[in-house]
């Protein structure tokens, strides 16, 4: 089952009919939370990053080894995953 994070839905949730399709893909998703203790763990990984995007290194956290990311912004993931020590396959959308 696909995952991913409540900043991540906050990042595509806008008005109009985009968000009706929006709402259909998140019935199939599994919605982690951004809670204190992923939000500990994704800062240190920004420190070990040198980036600042809460919302990207959360994603790269709850990705397991092998998942496939779709994003907009490989470059910054990908740089993630490696401080992260993650073997995710980044696919651009």
């Amino acid at each position: 089952m696909p995952v991913t994070h409540g900043g991540v839905i906050g990042q595509v949730w806008r008005g109009g009919p985009r968000r009706a399709l929006v709402a259909l893909l998140l019935a199939a998703v599994e919605v982690a939370p951004l809670d204190a203790t992923l939000g500990r763990r994704t800062g240190a990984l920004l420190g070990r990053a040198g980036t600042d995007d809460v919302i990207d290194a959360a994603l790269v956290l709850i990705a397991a080894d092998g998942d496939h990311i779709l994003t907009s912004d490989a470059t910054d993931l990908a740089a993630l995953a490696a401080a992260a020590g993650s073997d995710v396959e980044l696919i651009a959308v």
